[in-house]
């Protein structure tokens, strides 16, 4: 890669620039917290991060769907055009949703041309539902909430992800090493 000025006058290092991280798993299994640990130790490294979480996107770009499968599909579809436009400007894009249909999943990371690295936070149902502090999955399992990933509504998980990331039996750091390690061996970031 050929080295481009910056702003302040140095360059860019030869492994500055964009790609997408997609964190895909059920709610409650460790999303944003993986991808906050890992989005801290990428900016550490020099490079320019910016975190899509699905409940900021849907409050912020989404507001107005619901959860039905159509809804849920324009949903990532934003997510994932929003992140391939930081990517190829250069930015790490984070994405941290449910997204819970390989299709869809698929179609975005079409959207990119290449650097599109698919996580899996491959966390049990039981787990998740044992960390769900916002009563989330309880209500699910009432009927209160209607079409929930993972109990009243399919989640399709990921048949080839570049990572999986069981987060039940690590900590945190661990569960980011992963991603990073992964980075690493391919060329995307640099420690």
């Amino acid at each position: 890669m050929t080295e481009r000025p910056t702003a302040a006058g140095g360059t860019f290092e030869p492994w500055d620039h964009g790609f997408s991280l997609w964190f895909t798993g059920l709610s409650g299994a460790g999303k944003s917290t993986v991808a906050n640990e890992v989005a801290a130790a990428l900016r550490g490294r020099g490079h320019r991060v910016e975190i899509l979480d699905g409940d900021e996107v849907r409050e912020h770009l989404s507001r107005g769907l619901g959860f039905s499968k159509a809804d849920r599909d324009i949903n990532v579809d934003r997510i994932g055009w929003v992140a391939s436009v930081l990517a190829r400007n250069g930015v790490v894009a984070i994405t941290a949703a449910i997204s819970p249909y390989r299709d869809t999943r698929d179609a975005v990371r079409a959207m990119h041309d290449g650097n599109f690295v698919e996580i899996h936070v491959a966390t049990p149902l039981e787990v998740c539902e044992e960390r769900d502090v916002k009563g989330l999955y309880a209500k699910a399992r009432t009927g209160e909430i209607p079409e929930f990933t993972g109990v009243s509504d399919p989640y399709e998980a990921p048949l080839a992800p570049e990572v999986v990331v069981p987060t039940h039996d690590r900590t945190v750091a661990e569960s980011a090493a992963l991603v990073l390690e992964y980075l690493d061996s391919v060329g995307l970031s640099a420690p």
